[in-house]
């Protein structure tokens, strides 16, 4: 959020259009997914897989709300250059989910597999089960 933040001051937000309006919407929302995740994964025992509160919903609320702060400052800034760093950040968060997700395997297991198979990685609602 720190990137986006940064970026947002050196490219002209378009006050007063939709843009603006809506990307508002989406950077906000992105940083309260970010505040929520952050508090639930700072209360959360490390010796099982975070299981409760956004994580209930998303494999990776924190990687989710990154997601919605570049959008948001895409739509704001009404810019492609930044809508195309949104791109490359989505691809590079996909990896690192794949990294994260084979670390957890491997230090959780099959409480993580169950997990896995009922959480979307994104967003969604759990699989019953």
């Amino acid at each position: 959020w720190l990137s986006a933040t940064i970026y947002s001051i050196f490219l002209p937000l378009q006050l007063g259009t939709i843009w603006f309006y809506v990307g508002l919407g989406v950077f906000l929302s992105g940083l309260i997914i970010l505040i929520i995740a952050t508090l639930n994964f700072a209360k959360a025992s490390l010796d099982k897989p975070i299981t409760g509160g956004l994580y209930h919903f998303s494999r990776h609320p924190m990687y989710l709300s990154m997601l919605f702060i570049y959008t948001g400052t895409s739509l704001a800034s009404a810019s492609w250059l930044f809508f195309l760093l949104t791109i490359a950040t989505v691809v590079l968060i996909r990896q690192e989910m794949a990294l994260e997700e084979r670390y957890c395997l491997e230090k959780y297991g099959d409480a993580y597999r169950e997990y896995m198979n009922r959480t979307p990685r994104w967003i969604g609602m759990p699989k019953s089960g």
